[in-house]
């Protein structure tokens, strides 16, 4: 637009000379054509384009700047942070790492123990009271039912034996756990992490009170299971001498017919 308005301005004062000098009339087109195509040619000239580029250019390089420092500064917190990671620092961490995994472990295996325990104790209760059953019923049943008895007694002995197996076997694991926590919680110790090491030391003395605690249920059901034997030496000692009570009797009264 600024060329249009120039062209116009140029035509109208080559307008006003030729009304003011008549003899000039022949140069009007070619001045007029002069002056506009020496506009356009400025406007569109590889010189302006070339400062417009230039320009870009400037923009480019600045921007390339900014990045150049933003990958500066990321270096430079990255090369700070692997400064950080020291030999005692890495120790740490993999310590870390083991208490945890000791941690769990015993954490799994006191939790089977516990379980065990609890099943042999209730395996022990309930084969006390089948067995207390038959006590209270000798001399009473048939052979049939006797039978039936003995040999609920006889699996209540293999579900118990089986248990008990099974208690041997967790505690063994649970055993193994809490030796192995020992050690983390030493290595923890001696490395600096003062915070693991408490923490698997708490879970320890966590995990054997837990553990006490079920095996001292099971220790009264085995205390009672002794004593119900007893009474079965007992009551099986008496049942005998009625025997033998009878047949004394009987044989005197032969005696006496005799």
């Amino acid at each position: 637009m600024q060329v249009v308005r120039q062209c116009s301005a140029s035509a109208s004062r080559a307008a006003g000379g030729f009304l003011r000098n008549p003899t000039d009339m022949s140069l009007l087109p070619s001045r007029r054509g002069a002056v506009c195509s020496r506009d356009l040619s400025l406007e569109s000239s590889p010189l302006i384009s070339r400062k417009s580029g230039v320009q870009k250019s400037g923009e480019w390089t600045s921007a390339a700047h900014m990045s150049i420092a933003s990958l500066s500064v990321a270096r430079g917190l990255f090369t700070q942070q692997v400064e950080t990671l020291t030999h005692d620092s890495l120790i740490r961490r993999a310590v870390s790492v083991v208490t945890d995994s000791s941690s769990t472990f015993l954490s799994q295996t006191t939790l089977a123990l516990i379980d065990a325990l609890t099943h042999y104790s209730k395996a022990v209760h309930t084969r006390i009271a089948v067995q207390r059953r038959y006590l209270a019923s000798v001399g009473k049943l048939t052979s049939s039912e006797e039978d039936l008895h003995k040999q609920a007694i006889n699996a209540m002995r293999a579900e118990v034996t089986y248990r008990l197996d099974d208690c041997k076997r967790f505690e063994s694991s649970w055993i193994n756990a809490v030796n192995l926590c020992k050690m983390a919680a030493e290595a923890a110790n001696t490395s600096g992490a003062e915070q693991a090491s408490l923490s698997v030391r708490t879970n320890i003395q966590v995990a054997q009170s837990q553990v006490e605690e079920a095996r001292r249920v099971s220790a009264d059901a085995e205390k009672k299971l002794a004593e119900t034997k007893v009474e079965e030496i007992q009551r099986m000692a008496e049942y005998a001498a009625s025997f033998d009570d009878d047949e004394h009797e009987v044989h005197e009264a032969y005696l006496r017919e005799d």
